[in-house]
């Protein structure tokens, strides 16, 4: 037992490689952890990549193959932490697409576990009936077969039923094998297709999917107490923190090798979230010494911004409800993770659940927004700043009030943060912008600020309101203009994805387009002089 014990996780991947190679199966290298299934964000089990095959056996590179499948999963996020749940961790699998069933399976199994690996199984559990979906007494037959002491237990659809992964697919009962009390071998036998509208119907040719943990096994193999003390996490963290910031670096390194880069979309967003989930942590225990390499680099340092305000914030409110957590990670960028963290007992009745209604509520406005547009009836807008007379005119100025914030946001990235508003005037025909600065600007300057402007204006960045009080709002770094008097609390529009990642964000009044793409084409007429240390550009859209 001595040796199994001190079997590493690279000698556990060339034995089950040399086993199933031995036992007739072709070996496939890992897909990535993109897939091109647009019902899934990420590749989430060794099967994905063979999907297709379970219903066309004939496109199978062979009837028999392994692998060994890099996997992200999300589902199980808020359990990260724990002895045995990951986000990111690989997948031992042998399939077959009409070449083996159900007995070759089991015994592949049987003999892998305890031969090869010299374990023994605990007990089995098999599909037992649910519905009109019969017991699986196959199953039960060929382990006692194999094993007449071993022991078999039986559960439901919930436990011992399997897939699709997406929203259609093969799918069907299996038998999962437990060791030291770890479930580490899930063997689906695909004998069904699921449609979209839950209909299970039956394979032509019944295939074979199996899935078994490679940092589970390694963690009974190695007689380990969980799987961060394995020889997959060098640093062995013993604390919950730890713990999660060892397996969200593995997710981070593994999905930005991918090519993929931190959004407020899909799975950008999935990595943003991990990644500011670290920086949290870090910045909570008072440490900053996770290298993740430059998009890790990059995302802190924005996120680093508005955390420290963002926990301030969050420690002011006495019960964290699904409405305050999602202000929170509007204004602030704090994902619902790190707001549980936090927060603890004072967010206990906040779940995940009610946090993404709040995100559909947001969505439906948004949306109900960009339906409404200006919805001017004979409008007459004066606020001495902007001046319209009709809904023609209204809409041309809205267009050149976006324009205007975003020409704002422009000039500091070409000239510096010095620059700031010092006044403003916008009609129908153009809009007239005065800022601090100390002297004339060069064409280069003029043609990259337009570049810019144009540049967002072509993104067609979506433009949101929150409203903060007046002290949350300066800290979100949103700009203002220092002579006006603002209420209290204060709008705060932005331009982008969020508050964190915005283009542009001021405090305003408004009107606003609903995207930048409703401007058109933004020009710079003309650059002068106001004053000692003032400019002014006056520009014009088409």
């Amino acid at each position: 037992m001595c040796y199994f014990v001190a079997m590493t996780h690279q000698e556990i991947r060339e034995k089950f490689r040399n086993f199933m190679e031995s036992h007739g199966h072709t070996w496939v290298a890992s897909s990535s952890l993109l897939p091109d299934d647009p019902s899934v964000l990420f590749t989430t089990a060794g099967m994905q990549q063979f999907k297709p095959y379970y219903t066309n056996p004939a496109m199978a590179p062979a009837k028999n193959v392994a692998s060994i499948q890099k996997c992200v999963r999300t589902s199980d996020i808020d359990e990260v932490g724990d002895e045995s749940h990951l986000t990111f961790f690989e997948m031992l699998g042998n399939f077959s697409f009409g070449g083996y069933f159900k007995d070759e399976a089991i015994r592949l199994a049987y003999d892998f576990i305890t031969r090869e690996m010299g374990l023994t199984i605990d007990y089995v559990s098999v599909f037992g009936g649910e519905d009109t979906v019969p017991a699986d007494d196959d199953s039960e037959r060929i382990w006692k077969a194999l094993d007449p002491s071993i022991e078999v237990r039986k559960a439901g659809r919930a436990d011992n039923f399997w897939g699709p992964t997406g929203d259609e697919g093969p799918c069907g009962p299996t038998t999962e094998v437990y060791v030291n009390g770890i479930e580490i071998w899930n063997i689906v036998f695909n004998q069904y297709f699921q449609t979209k509208e839950k209909e299970l119907r039956l394979l032509e040719t019944p295939g074979i999917d199996t899935g078994m943990g490679l940092e589970r096994l390694a963690m009974v193999v190695q007689g380990k107490a969980n799987i961060y003390e394995t020889d997959l996490f060098p640093n062995h963290p013993t604390d919950r923190a730890g713990r999660i910031i060892a397996d969200h670096s593995r997710a981070i390194v593994a999905l930005i090798a991918e090519g993929l880069e931190p959004s407020n979309k899909d799975r950008g967003y999935v990595l943003r979230r991990l990644i500011r989930r670290i920086v949290t942590l870090e910045y909570m225990a008072g440490r900053s010494d996770v290298d993740l390499g430059p998009v890790y680099e990059q995302e802190k340092q924005k996120f680093l911004k508005t955390l420290g305000t963002g926990i301030k914030e969050l420690g002011r409110v006495a019960e964290v409800d699904a409405a305050v957590a999602f202000r929170l990670y509007e204004s602030y960028g704090l994902p619902y993770e790190v707001i549980k963290d936090i927060a603890g007992a004072r967010a206990g009745s906040l779940t995940r659940g009610a946090f993404d209604e709040k995100f559909k509520e947001h969505q439906a406005k948004s949306r109900a927004g960009a339906e409404k547009k200006f919805g001017g009836h004979g409008l007459l807008l004066d606020t001495g700043e902007l001046k319209a007379g009709n809904p023609e005119e209204l809409q041309k100025v809205t267009r050149l009030h976006t324009a205007t914030h975003l020409l704002h946001a422009a000039l500091r990235e070409v000239l510096g943060t010095e620059v700031h508003q010092a006044g403003s005037d916008i009609t129908p025909e153009r809009t007239r912008f005065d800022f601090t600065f100390p002297r004339k600007l060069t064409d280069e300057e003029k043609a990259a600020v337009e570049e810019i402007v144009n540049d967002a204006i072509k993104r067609d960045l979506a433009v949101n309101m929150v409203t903060l009080p007046k002290q949350e709002a300066e800290g979100t770094g949103a700009l203002f203009f220092f002579k006006e008097k603002y209420p209290d609390p204060v709008n705060v529009y932005y331009v982008g994805p969020d508050m964190l990642n915005a283009f542009s964000k001021e405090f305003c009044g408004g009107p606003h387009v609903t995207h930048t793409g409703e401007i058109g084409r933004f020009t710079i007429t003309k650059e002068e002089s106001v004053s000692a240390g003032v400019r002014r550009i006056r520009a014009v859209i088409s």
